[in-house]
């Protein structure tokens, strides 16, 4: 695969990276149980098709993500790829999820998930998410860019900011890059965000580009329904009327694009994203080696401006 420079840092990525959400298991937001064989295997597959990146979250699985990211490293034979994590999603003793951006908390954090990684240094440590009081939040930028001097990360950006945080926060210390969801079905980032990072140097490494599954190609009415309860998208929006209807149609659409090219709709979803110069990378969520084999046509597939309106639904 080609690589791409992240923003300001000396990391170059590869179009795709494999996204350890679901490889967390069961939590709060979690996607239900997930068979840790399962997981790394899909992580061993990844890197033998080239991607360079995991990311994941100390949330996720409540630290358990983190655990089977680090197995899977520790069984991998080839380069190491670069592993990007987050903070600012805490929990407690009785498994309850809050957030947290305050000095302590993050360097307590950061501590934590380099053992469970173990590593030396984090590749890129992200902010999850800004809390309400911004005075936190950039407590908590000034606490990761001393993080960076001390060398316990290397670089550092953000996730789910807008961009007057983005602004607030490079006033303290250069953002490296911002993960926002973006997909046909969640276009906000296309408003401003996306066009600022490109302007001011930011990688963008967007999250959710099959939108969580829905314009995999794989997910039916039936399905749907049938998702576990412990699977946080059983109350999204998205996976209910009357917008499922919408998403499964739009997945057809998908369908009909990639079947001219021998490509997935879940392929032709990601290609969408990637289409967008500001884009450095995406990151894909997959359960299995089955569903990589299935996605990693979309680091290469490239969408004529033709197909880019029939999928945008303009003509």
């Amino acid at each position: 695969m080609n690589t791409r420079k992240l923003g300001n840092s000396d990391l170059t990525i590869t179009p795709i990276g494999f996204g350890a959400w679901a490889v967390g298991g069961p939590w709060q937001f979690g996607w239900g149980e997930q068979g840790d064989d399962d997981s790394i295997a899909a992580i061993h597959r990844a890197l033998e098709l080239g991607m360079n990146w995991i990311d994941t979250a100390a949330i996720y699985g409540l630290g358990h993500s983190e655990e089977v990211v680090a197995k899977a490293l520790r069984d991998w034979k080839g380069k190491r790829p670069y592993v990007f994590t987050k903070c600012g999603m805490v929990w407690n003793e009785k498994n309850e999820v809050s957030y947290s951006l305050r000095e302590k908390s993050i360097r307590r954090e950061c501590e934590a998930s380099l053992l469970r990684l173990g590593v030396d240094a984090i590749d890129l440590y992200q902010i999850h998410w800004p809390v309400d009081d911004f005075a936190e939040t950039a407590a908590g930028w000034a606490t990761m860019k001393e993080l960076q001097k001390e060398g316990k990360v290397s670089w550092i950006g953000v996730s789910n900011f807008s961009v007057q945080e983005l602004q607030k926060a490079h006033a303290i210390a250069p953002v490296t890059s911002l993960q926002p969801p973006y997909s046909l079905i969640r276009r906000d980032a296309e408003k401003d965000l996306l066009s600022f990072c490109e302007r001011e140097n930011i990688g963008v490494i967007v999250y959710s580009p099959m939108a969580s599954g829905v314009l995999s190609g794989a997910m039916t009415r039936e399905r749907v329904a049938n998702l576990p309860a412990d699977d946080w998208r059983r109350s999204n929006p998205e996976f209910q009327e009357p917008k499922l209807s919408q998403n499964l149609a739009l997945a057809e659409r998908l369908r009909a694009v990639g079947a001219r090219h021998g490509k997935s709709p879940g392929e032709v979803a990601i290609a969408w994203t990637l289409r967008n110069a500001a884009v450095t990378g995406a990151i894909v969520g997959t359960r299995n080696a089955k569903q990589v084999d299935g996605i990693i046509g979309a680091a290469t597939f490239r969408l004529t401006s033709r197909e880019i309106t029939e999928l945008e639904g303009d003509e």
